[in-house]
């Protein structure tokens, strides 16, 4: 039998592609907390799981405050599945046990001071920032949504005890942007409840909070990413219904207004089945940003998305990982996307983590006649797309976001990364090529890898000894690894060409001797890359397609050949290949296996091109290839790996810049890429 969630009695008249209505997502959410069960043995027994060895918490020697912290995250997180179920039916039993009581004692225990199982206090720590208000915002979240899950089964003594811990936590420090909504959260439903709380603070932290919206829905965070959606927007929105448009209706309407914006675009983030975009930090959380599906009906205007469509990209979402096997750990959630991947993960998340990413099931709170629940399952806009490709330019975050009618997948294309990291500086995110982790000796899937041969840095001189006679740290050991962008900048759409740039090395390290302009345009199943090298010293490079999971151990088959000017090179497993094309630029194309990099396989390939400029002073050069994708066993044609009719280079071009293309398709329709101020257009 597999060990993993089925459907059983799909309604394929309500829900003719994933098969789930409402009475499957109840199902499900029991399934879980069943397989979370397994670790609690009765009612009085606190819901802890096996600490995961390596950088997740709490380590080996910890205080004990991080065990506390540990035991209260797997308390509240799995409340996001009990919470619900307990407003569906106050009587559900998981196991035996009745959800309510167990969840009303145990949150007694945490929260009454001097109690075994209890919270220290935060005059018991250093002054810092903790874990305990990140849980605390999202306890009180889901009871401002549903108070009487648990609130009303306390009485008024018991509360007035929980109240000192949750209080002084309510007012402790927070950290920036998106914790002030936990602080928020918290002091809002003391307030509700009739508590006194100091208001100026809550209105601190409101105005705080609406400060960081930057435009089409999206928020400032450390870097754009689905915070934006999952704690921006969810958790604001549910604030907005139960306290804030009573309380602070001028505040309520900026979250509503960003949220209905927000709604815009939300469905392009999706794949054709529902499948999520493995993308930014807190990956173990996968599906929390389908939580805002079920929010879309807790706007004043309901009428933002089809809810058929978004009820099928919500249920797409959770059976993308449920129905998986090797989804589960000691029976829970995995810290890592498909399975346990030590390299994909946060050393702030602990073995409960995973479960913040059932937010969906908030739309248990949706009554029956809601639109969410009664509408008939549809693909919405992929039902018109063919083998067209569409694009979403979402100027403010700096995010394009593309969805290829011909394959079903969707992409991210990031404009706006300020660091190094896997998980935001990707060239592109595609829902079903999840992205791999950075290889130092180079073919980085979906980066431009870059490898210094400067015999400055190569002996570990700092590159300006000669002029400034100041010696620097430069590591020469550090220096033979490869590298990938330090931050990439977003630099507008223009003529449909989407312009970006990857600086590889940062000021005042002569950073602007080593950009990489990058102009990107979206064909059916894939992009055509027109970059422009502007690396000033020698230096070798490689360009990685996305990486290939050798599942159950089978390696992809790879083929290569030339053609005239065009090299190319494919990769194919069953029901997935890539393909690599490159024109002008690169020395060869090859493909390189992984290990211990991918997100499904412990094992992979990238393809990849390559070149060597070993001159003092290297030319500028255009890049120019083209990345194809497709999620099927159909052979390449000559017409798929033949996109580019012509190319013409200009070393001055019309718009009076240097060194830039006309490219003309197979359809006879032409680009023409300047990079024409470039520099100028930045929008970091």
């Amino acid at each position: 039998m597999k060990k993993a969630f089925e459907i059983k009695n799909p309604d394929f008249n309500k829900s003719p592609l994933t098969g789930m209505a409402k009475q499957h997502y109840i199902e499900l959410a029991k399934y879980l907390l069943e397989r979370a069960f397994s670790h609690v043995n009765s009612i009085e027994d606190p819901i802890t799981f096996p600490i995961v060895p390596g950088k997740t918490y709490p380590e080996p020697n910890a205080p004990d405050w991080r065990y506390r912290s540990a035991e209260f995250e797997a308390l509240e997180r799995t409340f996001t599945l009990a919470g619900p179920l307990i407003h569906i039916d106050p009587e559900t039993e998981i196991k035996g046990i009745n959800l309510r009581d167990y969840y009303s004692l145990q949150l007694y225990n945490a929260l009454t001071p001097n109690h075994p199982n209890s919270l220290p206090l935060p005059e018991d720590l250093p002054d810092s920032t903790y874990q305990f208000t990140c849980e605390f915002g999202g306890l009180f979240k889901t009871l401002l949504l549903m108070p009487d899950t648990l609130w009303t089964n306390f009485s008024e003594s018991q509360k007035e005890e929980m109240v000192v811990t949750i209080s002084k936590w309510a007012n402790h420090r927070t950290t920036q942007n998106n914790w002030r909504i936990f602080n928020i959260i918290t002091l809002s439903f003391l307030k509700k409840q009739g508590y006194r709380i100091d208001d100026e603070l809550l209105k601190n932290h409101l105005l705080w909070v609406a400060s960081y919206h930057s435009g089409n829905g999206w928020y400032l965070e450390q870097t754009y990413n689905y915070y934006s959606i999952s704690l921006f927007i969810v958790y604001t929105t549910i604030w907005n219904r139960t306290f804030g448009d009573e309380y602070y209706p001028d505040i309520a309407e900026i979250i509503e207004k960003s949220a209905q914006k927000l709604m815009e675009s939300l469905t392009g983030f999706f794949g054709r089945d529902g499948y999520i975009n493995m993308w930014s930090r807190s990956i173990c959380y996968r599906t929390w940003v389908s939580g805002a599906f079920p929010v879309a009906f807790m706007l004043k205007d309901k009428t933002l998305l089809d809810p058929g469509f978004a009820r099928r990209l919500c249920s797409g979402s959770l059976l993308q990982f449920v129905t998986r096997e090797e989804f589960y750990d000691n029976d829970i959630p995995s810290l890592g996307f498909y399975g346990q991947k030590e390299y994909m993960i946060q050393n702030y998340s602990c073995a409960g983590s995973p479960f913040l990413m059932f937010l969906p099931f908030i739309c248990l709170a949706l009554p029956d006649d809601s639109p969410f629940w009664t509408a008939r399952e549809n693909e919405g806009f992929w039902g018109g797309l063919g083998a067209d490709s569409r694009k979403i330019v979402l100027e403010n975050p700096g995010l394009i976001l593309a969805n290829h009618g011909k394959t079903g997948t969707s992409e991210i294309i990031p404009g706006k990364v300020y660091y190094d990291d896997p998980n935001y500086s990707k060239l592109t995110y595609n829902t079903h090529f999840p992205w791999e982790d950075h290889n130092p000796q180079g073919g980085t899937a979906m980066e431009y890898s870059f490898r210094s041969l400067d015999p400055r840095d190569m002996r570990g001189d700092d590159i300006n000894f000669y002029l400034t006679g100041i010696k620097v740290d430069n590591s020469s050991d550090k220096n033979k690894a490869y590298t990938t962008s330090q931050n990439m900048v977003y630099n507008g759409v223009e003529n449909e060409v989407i312009y970006r740039q990857a600086i590889m090395r940062k000021p005042p390290n002569n950073g602007v001797g080593y950009i990489i302009d990058l102009a990107d345009i979206i064909v059916p199943g894939g992009v055509i890359r027109v970059d422009r090298s502007r690396l000033a010293f020698e230096h070798e490079l490689t360009l990685g397609h996305f990486g290939i999971p050798h599942i159950n151990g089978e390696k992809p088959v790879v083929n290569q050949f030339e053609d005239g000017i065009k090299k190319v090179i494919t990769a194919a497993i069953k029901g997935r290949q890539l393909a690599l094309i490159t024109y002008n630029g690169w020395d060869n194309l090859n493909s390189l296996e992984h290990t211990n990099r991918n997100a499904e396989a412990d094992e992979s390939t990238v393809l990849y091109a390559y070149k060597k400029r070993i001159a003092k002073n290297p030319a500028m050069e255009l890049m120019i290839s083209v990345m194809l994708h497709k999620i099927d066993d159909s052979e390449w044609t000559q017409e798929e790996l033949s996109p580019i009719k012509d190319i013409e280079i200009m070393d001055v071009t019309p718009a009076s810049s240097s060194l830039g293309a006309k490219i003309t398709l197979t359809n006879n329709k032409i680009y023409e890429i300047y990079f024409d101020k470039i520099d100028g257009n930045r929008r970091c």
